[in-house]
């Protein structure tokens, strides 16, 4: 799908170096394993609901061995009116299950540039990075951007009343959820996680420790999802009066629809996430998690 994942200028420009597979992920899959195996430097570029496809071969033929095969994984989260077939619902939980795989999620287009830039100059295993369908923010974009430092996160926002995670910002969201978590009434510190995996440990520990509050925002399922990462982190670091509020998709099929109506529904609306802060804040959180 080079129109559909935006490879076209690509596939003109280096014709020897850009291979359509067609509706073949799996053979994708262990195709660029075999190109990594050989010594190149494969990116296999894919929407994430047909990733789920190839995942036999993603663990065997590319983590198992880990093989430094790069993963561009195009249309994470709600996609609209394409509808249930097409929304990236699951691949931080399927993807944060396997071993040896490193997998990112940029809050704008520069850094998913970035995480471009990560993800070729990684060369110890596969490493991947979800992002949404969409446009973007219209930020600047650097000329050179630079690799970030694998498992780091990115401090946006201090603040002492809630901590507020999530796993990426992106279209609408880049513009509403921030300022919704910054003029909530409370102090709230936003981080921008970057890393599903691996998590910024020290990072969310310290916001953990001096808020007690933590609010986790993610386009993906919450079965596995970015919002267990961090709940498992806490609990594993035995900070177990931390409350906790997890939002994220419902466990259900969601249907078609515009992508507003859709986060609406889902509650991953400006106003839905500033709600859940300050329900935390106010003594309504319950330490666990709900979509």
């Amino acid at each position: 799908m080079p129109d559909g994942t935006g490879l076209s200028h690509f596939a003109r420009r280096f014709p020897e170096r850009f291979f359509d597979v067609g509706i073949a992920e799996q053979h994708a899959v262990t195709f660029a394993a075999g190109l990594a195996a050989a010594g190149m430097k494969p990116v296999v570029a894919v929407y994430s609901t047909f990733l789920q496809r190839a995942y036999d071969q993603i663990i065997h033929d590319v983590c198992l061995q880990r093989l430094p095969v790069r993963f561009m994984i195009d249309r994470g989260g709600l996609v609209g009116d394409d509808g249930p077939t097409h929304h990236g619902a699951f691949d931080l939980s399927f993807l944060r299950a396997i071993p040896n795989l490193v997998v990112m999620a940029p809050k704008d287009e520069n850094e998913l540039a970035a995480m471009v830039r990560t993800a070729v100059e990684h060369c110890e295993g596969p490493i991947a990075a979800r992002y949404p369908r969409g446009a973007g923010l219209g930020v600047r974009l650097e000329t050179a951007p630079s690799a970030l430092p694998i498992g780091r996160a990115e401090l946006l926002r201090d603040g002492g009343d809630v901590a507020n995670p999530r796993d990426r910002v992106d279209g609408e969201r880049g513009s509403q959820r921030f300022p919704a978590a910054w003029t909530a009434g409370i102090g709230a510190a936003v981080l921008n996680a970057r890393f599903v995996k691996p998590l910024d440990r020290p990072a969310v520990l310290d916001l953990a420790r001096r808020t007690r509050r933590v609010v986790t925002v993610e386009e993906n399922v919450l079965s596995g999802g970015f919002g267990a990462a961090v709940m498992e982190l806490l609990q594993a670091a035995g900070l177990d009066g931390v409350a906790v509020r997890a939002l994220g998709l419902p466990d259900e099929f969601v249907t078609h629809g515009a992508r507003d109506r859709l986060l609406e529904r889902c509650g991953l609306t400006a106003d839905g996430i500033a709600a859940a802060a300050r329900g935390l804040v106010s003594g309504g959180g319950t330490g666990g998690a709900e979509s």
